[in-house]
């Protein structure tokens, strides 16, 4: 009995810690919200991509002194021939060959490598795309530590360096679960400087990532606790941290396409739903409704919140989605 009450003890002394730690140190939660420590998978070489992705150059860039972020281009299906023994340069001047360019900014944990990021990028391929495929500071083999303005500045650092070799394709931002925060948050920064991004995808988006971390299953065990809510808030304040999409989309005008499993369990699917709705309001124009689209995916199909890659009609609706595009250029 006495045995008991000690690890009953022990078990309500850790319990309410965690609110005390996350108090005293916020920086757990940032640390919690990227989770760029975790850099999986481990026996993927980032500096060969060619273990895990035909045709595809690795190549680092410095958004600023002190930064190297690493990234894959990887190369339409249609020209992996013609690549044969090409080098760098060779993969850069191909940015400029007509086909839309799709920058990838993937969610926490892990690396460009994972497996299911790694099969979109090659769905994208074989739909016709470059694709580049962005580790931002701190994650992977890149340097720095991340922040939202430092992963935004990534985003449109990439943006800006393909723009200038793309010779005026279509250049496309990306952004899977917490990726939908930094594609929206440098689309605005974009269209702020008398622009706009040529097209966004969404994918698994939420409303904010405040409202994405008190979804998480670990947060739902303390959120009945008096004022457990606002001090998640309230440290999300003090580490700058807020990816808000829904504010985001009240004023972007870029085309949009959300992507969302009903079955999704990190992002609720009525976030995705509720952005969209926020998008459609925000662009009144009478085509709003084909530059604003949504797609969603039954629980059947059990693509939950990182695999919608395995759609079977995914490359479809992005093709669809971004032919139309180019025919309005």
């Amino acid at each position: 009995m006495a045995q008991m009450k000690k690890v009953l003890s022990f078990l309500l002394t850790a319990y309410v810690s965690v609110p005390v730690l996350l108090y005293l140190f916020p920086w757990i939660l940032s640390y919690a919200i990227f989770s760029h420590l975790l850099r999986f998978p481990y026996s993927v070489d980032l500096r060969r991509p060619q273990d895990v992705l035909n045709h595809t150059c690795n190549f680092y860039l410095s958004p600023e002194e002190g930064v190297s972020v690493g990234v894959w281009h990887t190369l339409p299906a249609s020209q992996w021939e013609t690549a044969a023994g090409r080098d760098l340069d060779w993969y850069q001047e191909a940015l400029g060959d007509g086909r839309p360019v799709i920058i990838y900014l993937h969610g926490n944990v892990g690396t460009r490598a994972i497996s299911h990021r790694v099969e979109l990028v090659k769905i994208l391929s074989a739909a016709g795309y470059h694709v580049l495929s962005l580790d931002y500071r701190g994650f992977g083999d890149s340097s720095g530590e991340p922040s939202e303005a430092g992963l935004t500045n990534d985003a449109l650092y990439l943006h800006h360096w393909a723009k200038t070799r793309s010779r005026g394709s279509l250049v496309c931002l990306w952004g899977h679960s917490l990726g939908s925060g930094v594609a929206t948050n440098a689309a605005v920064k974009i269209q702020e400087q008398g622009s706009a991004v040529d097209a966004l995808v969404l994918e698994a988006p939420y409303t904010r990532i405040g409202e994405a971390v008190a979804n998480n299953r670990l947060a739902k065990l303390y959120m009945f606790l008096p004022g457990f809510e606002s001090l998640l808030w309230n440290i999300l304040e003090r580490i700058n941290i807020s990816f808000s999409n829904d504010k985001n989309l009240e004023t972007l005008s870029s085309p949009l396409l959300i992507l969302h499993a009903e079955d999704d369990n990190v992002v609720p699917f009525h976030m995705g739903q509720k952005l969209y709705q926020i998008s459609l309001r925000a662009q009144r124009e009478p085509e709003a409704g084909d530059r604003v689209q949504m797609v969603s995916y039954g629980a059947n199909l059990g693509l939950s919140h990182s695999h919608i890659s395995s759609a079977p009609d995914l490359a479809d609706v992005v093709q669809k989605f971004l032919k139309n595009l180019e025919r309005e250029r």
